[in-house]
């Protein structure tokens, strides 16, 4: 085999490599969105009753604070303040009613 043949088939080699090491990455766990904070800004209150369901994701290295967010019955996703009184009630309240059943 040529050298330059050889070099071509490594270099095709690495580069199929490179492809699927990236694509891994790509439909793997961990992506690049889940390395920052997902709330920017978040708001206050929000009726329980348009709430879906509720994600509390607690401090880690993706971001420094706890993030709350609410999936309302019409698909949205909106962040909620984890300090503001009524999120801490609204959190309370679905968490007691998981222990009722």
């Amino acid at each position: 085999m040529a050298p330059t043949t050889s070099l071509f088939l490594r270099s095709a080699m690495l580069l199929l490599l490179l492809l699927v090491a990236t694509h891994r990455q790509a439909t793997g766990a961990v992506l690049a969105t889940e390395l920052r904070c997902q709330c920017v800004k978040t708001l206050q209150r929000i009726d329980f009753k348009t709430i879906q369901s509720l994600k509390v994701t607690p401090p880690g290295p993706h971001c420094t604070q706890t993030e709350v967010i609410a999936t309302l019955k019409n698909g949205q996703d909106v962040c909620l303040n984890p300090e503001a009184p009524l999120v801490q009630k609204i959190i309370q309240k679905i968490l007691n009613k998981g222990k009722a059943n």
